[in-house]
């Protein structure tokens, strides 16, 4: 019996969920691509988009490593804290692109969404690995919950994005399609 015995419903759901989600993003950015103002907005993209997409790649990443038939959990361990310290320098990231960016003023709901819980997320992922060879089960939790929070963070960020097209975007659109009218 090894440490990951037990885990492979959580991560097969979690990992399809994570590809199913990827999948729609694309779909969703290709139909957001063809709105008239979306060509000013590469900028925000890699700000606001490309990280719920990464999310979504790790959690499918994380989900095929533990899910594959380990002896033990050391090199998993190893991998899994090498994605988490990864993720922390990715969201440092994210965080000069947020502030250089200037198509949207990011709040509070934005920097917590896309930097605050990803990078704790991502350092919790990166302690448990730290922890795993003499605490295997709560190090196992632990990964989970940071996997867990990485697809519920891509979910709000990805719902974020498309509110923001469907209500902000069209507004703009429709400043931009009426005439100006004649002072009187």
């Amino acid at each position: 019996m090894t440490a990951f015995d037990g885990w492979e419903n959580f991560y097969v759901i979690v990992g399809s969920s994570a590809g199913a989600l990827i999948g729609l993003q694309f779909v969703v950015i290709a139909l957001i691509a063809e709105a008239p103002i979306a060509s000013r907005d590469a900028q925000a993209g890699d700000a606001f988009t490309t990280p719920s997409v990464v999310h979504f790649g790790v959690v499918l990443f994380l989900s095929a490593i533990v899910s594959a038939p380990w002896h033990g959990i050391g090199m998993v361990a190893i991998l899994w804290g090498s994605i988490g310290f990864g993720g922390m320098i990715y969201s440092i990231i994210v965080t000069r692109r947020l502030r250089v960016q200037t198509i949207y003023k990011p709040v509070f709901e934005d920097r917590l969404f896309h930097v605050l819980l990803p990078f704790a997320a991502y350092a919790a992922m990166a302690l448990s690995a730290c922890v795993a060879c003499p605490h295997e089960r709560p190090a196992l939790f632990l990964v989970a919950a940071s996997t867990l929070l990485l697809l519920f963070i891509g979910i709000h960020n990805a719902w974020d994005i498309v509110t923001y097209h469907v209500f902000a975007r069209k507004e703009k659109e429709r400043e931009i399609a009426q005439p100006a009218r004649p002072k009187e």
